[in-house]
């Protein structure tokens, strides 16, 4: 209990660094906050324009799917900012302190919830005013919101095993664009997987990143019945195939992301 206790103190201690670090460097914080801005504005009139979905103003449907879609990539700053504490020397300076190994990891993920949170928070204002609503109860949005940033949560323990095993900033950037755009892209985030040809079709019907963005707009009311019903399980609950998939990442990269840390430090 001691143990476990003094690791969770430890991680409050990296968790404040981090969030220290986001104050101190103002370039952090313009980008989590003008990305989103871009493309909600972006997407919502290019797209908006060309693209129609019956029952569901263009607006309401994008909504769901930037969320997830940017709170996915923002993810890639966890593995980016272990590579570059690994790369400048900060890694060993926290294997001379008497702390848990894993509370560096813990404190690193941590405290990018709160960039998503940022992040979320200027895209839902700016969502607003074009013309998203939020047709559903307040406790059902504040469901959707929670599971978009668990999910989100989850996969920045992927870009942390990423971070730790690359140990080069620039190419963490590039690895996760390779596999985070098709994710985000084959999927229901900007277009319903019905309009999709037969293997992109099933793909994006199976991607996490589908059933996330599918149980935010359930969540958020933003769906119709003149839309196709899902005729898989995974978009006809897309809530608990959400929850296997943060269960089945977080047990999988925790782990291995620990681990990896362990030996990246000690060489």
């Amino acid at each position: 209990m001691n143990a476990l206790l003094e690791a969770a103190a430890d991680t409050a201690v990296i968790t404040k660094r981090n969030l220290i670090k986001i104050k101190r460097v103002p370039d952090l914080l313009v980008f989590t906050t003008l990305q989103p801005i871009m493309f909600v504005l972006l997407f919502a009139y290019v797209f908006g324009s060309a693209i129609d979905v019956p029952g569901v103003g263009y607006r309401e449907f994008l909504i769901a799917g930037i969320f997830a879609q940017t709170v996915v990539f923002g993810s890639t700053f966890t593995g980016y900012s272990l590579a570059q504490d690994l790369q400048k020397g900060v890694i060993d300076r926290f294997r001379s302190l008497p702390m848990a190994p894993s509370a560096v990891l813990f404190g690193r993920t941590l405290s990018d919830v709160l960039n998503n949170v940022i992040s979320l928070i200027v895209m839902a204002l700016t969502g607003l005013v074009v013309g998203w609503r939020i047709r559903s109860s307040v406790l059902e949005a504040l469901v959707g919101f929670a599971l978009v940033l668990l999910f989100a949560y989850a996969i920045s323990w992927v870009m942390a095993y990423v971070g730790l095993l690359v140990r080069s900033p620039e190419i963490v950037n590039n690895a996760s664009f390779i596999v985070i755009f098709p994710l985000t892209f084959i999927a229901n985030t900007f277009v319903p997987t019905n309009n999709l040809p037969g293997p992109l079709k099933a793909f994006a019907d199976w991607n996490p990143v589908s059933a996330v963005t599918q149980a935010a707009r359930e969540l958020f009311g933003n769906t119709s019945a003149a839309l196709p019903p899902p005729d898989v399980w995974s978009m006809q609950h897309p809530v608990p195939y959400t929850l296997i998939w943060v269960v089945l990442i977080l047990a999988i990269f925790i782990p291995l992301s620990i681990r990896q840390y362990q030996r990246a430090a000690s060489r």
